[in-house]
């Protein structure tokens, strides 16, 4: 590594650490930064800078915003009595790009994994079940991925809210568009045992 290159060549090591990024396309997009210096790298660099500063976890539902306790948990509409659980918070992203759900939500951090000695302690399932008792909650909806951690966590989760609350959790089955040949054996059988008449 030559002096002359040494922080690009350390700005193109640490970009190729985020998601979906490797070595080239991180060299890519850290060339592209540089040819678009005043248009994008240079903002870039001043946001990354704002945000490394004033990111935090809401408190209550462990969302990222500005503040101590987000938009979401502050805004009285959001107040329906519903509240959605999700892993983490790319997946309240989603739910809220969706844009149809209107209630709040509780991000666990992750899921239970003895593989992992992750346990409930770990996550924020005793907050939940503290949200729970305190919110005035009438349904929690999992939406917790379709995997064998995503299910034990859910399941995990109904037994300390049973008979608190009603429980739901998101359909699973044939996607919107999809074709049964493009898919895997675990979803046609959900699909098939989520089955409803028409």
């Amino acid at each position: 590594m030559s002096g002359s290159t040494k922080d690009l060549d350390a700005l193109i090591e640490m970009m190729a650490k985020l998601p979906g990024l490797g070595p080239r396309s991180a060299r890519r997009a850290v060339l592209h930064l540089i040819r678009k210096r005043a248009l994008l790298l240079t903002p870039l660099a001043d946001l990354m800078q704002t945000v490394a500063a004033t990111a935090r976890e809401c408190l209550n539902c462990g969302n990222v915003g500005t503040s101590d306790i987000c938009d979401i948990c502050q805004s009285e509409k959001r107040a329906t009595g519903e509240l959605c659980v999700v892993e983490d918070v790319a997946d309240l992203w989603a739910m809220e790009r969706a844009g149809v759900f209107k209630g709040r939500y509780h991000v666990l951090g992750g899921t239970l994994s003895a593989l992992d000695a992750i346990g409930p302690e770990e996550l924020r399932i005793p907050r939940l079940v503290d949200r729970v008792a305190t919110e005035g909650i009438r349904e929690v909806i999992l939406a917790l991925n379709a995997t064998v951690d995503g299910q034990t966590t859910a399941h995990y989760i109904a037994d300390q809210l049973e008979g608190q609350v009603t429980l739901t959790s998101l359909a699973q089955g044939v996607p919107i568009g999809g074709e049964l040949d493009y898919l895997d054996d675990g979803t046609i059988s959900a699909a098939l045992r989520a089955r409803k008449s028409i």
